[in-house]
This record gives C-alpha cells, sequence and structure tokens, in this order.
C-alpha cells in the first residue's frame, strides 16, 4: 500500500548522489550542539576548611606529625650533643713563662759610650726595653755581668765598668714593669773552691755565700739564673740546693728558674734521672743547633749539623739558640728555624736584625724577626703543636739534583687539623720540589713568611721552586676529604 504525503514532491528529497536537495543552496542548516558549561573551581572557604579539617581522621594526623617532628629533632640534638661530648678536644697545655716566651741574651759591655755623656751600659740596656718587649721578648739573659775572678764573697756585686749596683736595680725594677723578666747568665764563673778528686763535694764556706748572693738577687726581682754543663755548680747537690731555694721565691704567676747551657751533645750524668734534671732541677736546657766553631761552617756542614739535631729526640721540653758561626747568607734561614722549632727559643743579640739589605725593603730590617715572633704568639701549632721531621731524597727534587748539592730540609708542625710548613735550602742551587715529594699532605696552603719576604698568597705544594739559602713557612689547609 502506497503511503501518500500532501506537498511538494521535491521538498525534503534526496538526490541520486546522497544530496539533500531540500533547500535552497544558499541557506545553511545550523548545527545542533547542546551548550555545555565548563565547571569552575574555587578553593575552599575558611568555614568549608575548618569543616574538614576537623575530622578525627585528620585530627590525629596532624598530631602524630608534629609528635614525629619533635622526637625526631630531639634525636638529632642528643646525638649532636653525645657526638661533642666523645669527640676529643684538643685542649692547649699550660705553659709556664719560660715556655711561652722568647728569651733574649745581651751583653752590656757591648753598649759602648759612644757619646761624652755619662750613661753607663746599664742605663743603655734599660733604654732598650721597649724595642725588646717590641719584639715579643719575655725575658733576657744577661751576660758578662761579673767579672771572670768574681768570688763568692763578692757575687752581690757587678762589674763596676758596666754600672753602679743602684743603677742595676733600677733597671730590674723597669724591665719587670715593662713585662720583660731579668736572668742572670753565671756561666763559666769559678764560684766553688773543689776539693781535689771529689767533684761534686763543695765546701760549705762558699756555698753559703753563694746561696747568700742568690737570695740578694731573688729578693730584687732576678727571674732565674743560668749556668754551663761544664761549671763545677753542675752538680746534684748544688742544684738540689739551688731548687729549694728558687722554690721558696716562686709563686703562680711569677717562677724562678735554672737553665742550664749544653756545651756538649749530651749534658754530663748526674747522680739524678734526666728526668729530674729536665722536669724539676733545671727548667730549661739550651742546646746549640751549630756546634762550636772558630770560623764559620760552610752551607753543607750547617745544613748537616740542622739535621743532625731535628732528627734528635726533642726531650721534655727543649731550648734553642744558634751556637757557632754561620755563614752571613744563611742567618736568615737560622733564625726561621729558631723561631719554628718546638721548645723556647734563645736569640743572641743583633740575630734579630737582617744581616742582608734589602734593596725592595731597606727600612725593615726586623721585618723577618717580627713575622716569625708574632706568628709563634699567635699560632698554636708553631708554640707547642708536634714535630715531625720531614726527609729529602734525591728523587724529591725535579731541577738537577745530583749527589753533591745540599738536599733540603723539612719539618712539619701540627695541632688538631692546623699544619705549619718549614722548609730549607740551604744550598746555592734552586730546587724544585717534586710534585709527588709529599703525598700525604694536603695539597693547598698560604705562605706565611719567608727568608726573602716576597712570598705572598696561596701556593700549592706541587709547584714550590726554593730559592738558595732560603727558608719558608707555609701554614696547610686540610682539604674535604683528607
Amino acid at each position: 500500500m502506497t503511503l501518500k504525503v500532501e506537498g511538494d514532491p521535491g521538498y525534503g528529497s534526496v538526490s541520486a548522489g546522497g544530496r539533500f536537495t531540500g533547500l535552497d543552496s544558499s541557506e545553511t542548516v545550523p548545527l545542533l550542539i547542546p551548550d555545555i558549561q565548563q565547571p569552575v573551581w574555587k578553593p575552599l572557604s575558611r568555614e568549608e576548611l575548618l569543616k574538614c579539617a576537623g575530622g578525627p581522621g585528620w585530627k590525629k594526623f596532624r598530631s602524630r606529625l608534629v609528635l614525629c617532628f619533635w622526637i625526631g629533632w630531639l634525636i638529632m640534638l642528643g646525638t649532636a650533643i653525645a657526638i661533642i661530648i666523645q669527640t676529643p678536644r684538643m685542649e692547649p697545655p699550660s705553659l709556664h713563662w719560660w715556655q711561652r716566651d722568647v728569651f733574649y741574651r745581651l751583653q752590656p759591655a757591648l753598649f759602648m759610650d759612644a757619646d761624652s755623656d755619662e750613661v753607663s751600659r746599664i742605663s743603655r740596656v734599660s733604654q732598650r726595653l721597649p724595642y725588646l718587649k717590641s719584639l715579643g721578648v719575655g725575658a733576657v739573659i744577661l751576660e758578662g755581668l761579673f767579672r771572670h775572678d768574681v768570688s763568692p764573697t763578692n757575687l752581690t756585686e757587678i762589674d763596676l765598668n758596666l754600672g753602679t749596683l743602684p743603677q742595676f736595680t733600677q733597671f730590674i725594677t723597669e724591665s719587670r714593669k715593662s713585662g720583660v723578666r731579668v736572668m742572670l747568665d753565671l756561666c763559666e764563673l769559678d764560684l766553688f773552691e773543689q776539693e781535689s778528686g771529689n767533684d761534686t763535694d763543695i765546701w760549705s764556706g762558699p756555698s753559703e755565700y753563694i746561696q747568700y748572693s742568690l737570695r740578694y738577687w731573688l729578693e730584687h726581682g732576678v727571674s732565674g739564673f743560668g749556668i754551663c754543663d761544664t761549671d763545677a755548680a753542675f752538680s746534684a747537690k748544688t742544684l738540689m740546693e739551688w731548687n729549694v731555694l728558687m722554690q721558696e721565691f716562686s709563686s703562680q704567676d711569677d717562677e724562678r728558674i735554672l737553665m742550664v747551657r749544653q756545651t756538649s751533645n749530651t749534658l754530663p750524668a748526674l747522680n739524678v734521672s734526666s728526668i729530674a734534671v729536665n722536669g724539676s732541677l733545671v727548667e730549661l736546657v739550651i742546646k746549640s743547633l751549630i756546634p762550636a766553631s772558630h770560623h764559620p761552617l760552610s752551607p753543607a756542614d750547617v745544613a748537616k749539623a740542622m739535621e743532625a739535631s731535628l732528627q734528635m729526640p726533642q726531650g721534655d721540653w727543649p731550648s734553642w739558640t744558634v751556637g757557632g758561626g754561620v755563614p752571613w747568607e744563611l742567618q736568615r734561614a737560622i733564625l726561621v728555624l729558631i723561631m719554628t722549632l718546638p721548645g723556647t727559643p734563645v736569640i743572641k743579640y743583633g740575630d734579630e736584625i737582617n744581616p742582608v739589605q734589602d734593596l725592595d725593603q731597606p727600612n725593615q730590617p726586623l721585618a723577618l724577626f717580627y713575622s716569625l715572633s708574632q706568628s709563634r704568639a699567635c699560632e698554636e701549632a708553631l708554640h707547642f703543636g708536634k714535630f715531625t721531621f720531614l726527609s729529602f731524597n734525591a728523587s724529591m727534587s725535579s731541577s738537577g739534583f745530583n749527589s753533591t748539592a745540599t738536599p733540603p730540609l723539612a719539618f712539619l708542625r701540627s695541632w688538631g687539623c692546623i699544619h705549619f710548613l718549614v722548609l730549607f735550602n740551604l744550598g746555592s742551587e734552586p730546587h724544585t720540589l717534586d710534585p709527588d715529594w709529599a703525598p700525604s699532605l694536603p695539597e693547598g696552603g698560604v705562605f706565611v713568611t719567608s727568608t726573602g719576604l716576597d712570598r705572598l698568597g696561596p701556593v700549592s705544594l706541587r709547584s714550590i721552586k726554593m730559592q738558595p739559602h732560603e727558608a719558608i713557612v707555609i701554614k696547610l689547609f686540610e682539604s674535604d676529604n683528607s
């Protein structure tokens, strides 16, 4: 059955090609796309946030999170405190004044009366007290104060060619006010009359006079006395008697001491242990770095003597002086050695002055000594740090090192993580250190001072070229992975 539809037969018909022909070609059919609205995200309001956070689950979570934070913080704090307590601390030792100070050997007879005035030589020494204090000197050893033919009965009188007794007592008072102590050198004075065949038996007469004279000087403020190991006074009996007298005048802040100048490689044997000599009977044993000689030694001989001294056991608390003659070109290097070795440095009058006139620094003959004195006073490693001798051999130099050349010398002063490397080239040829000469040392550091006063700033140990007759002091830095 055919369905008949009224209307235009051409309206809405589809052509054979499938094209809709019910509309005019100029008309378009709009697409019926539904209007979909995009969601808009809005932050929670305060009321909504409080409503969500007020649930029981969130309250428990927050309380547990805060509890874990405080527990973790307390654990870290306790761990840090435990590490600090259990870590060994490098506490500086308590030093006596004779271990801290620099000693200065001085002969008043050297101060000649150049002018026509009547100023005594003792007074001229008194005028130099500010100069000595500026050098960092803490004690003066007065040598040649008494005549060599002095007897025990007149040991309270000084050589009148140097000044009067009131002038000398005034000098002691002024020196103590300025912070410079006074030591009297009694070395090579024939004070005792000994019985033949008995080296330690001393007659009571001279001994009583000497006790009286020592007491007299101690009452006037003298801080101690020095003798030689070749003197008759260097005996167990005399040292014990003098030590009792020193203890009588000593206090916690003002110790009176005895010192012995060692003239040979070892001290003569006494009837007491060496520990007693170094520790209780005698506070200072002054050793010579360079053996005594009638003429200056060659650089090779000086290097050999230095190496022997550096490898020698240091003892409880050594004290060093130059001793024999040193060539003028090595005097600055020896000064560096004296001021950087462990123990108490004993400087002789004039050793602090630069014997070589620098063209770049003509007005600073004391610059090297100032630098060394300040470094020793400020740096714990140079004052009482551990001493380690570093040996060299032919493979440690890359600058044509030969067997006839003077080898370099080096040692290390360490305190905690601070290290000071002291290098010496006493020969007449320059030396460039091999890059692997000291693999265990930190690679970097900074120059502290040198004999030429021309080295400043950072330095690498793998590229150091030492000049002839040069000494260098370097402060090393520990690397992060060392």
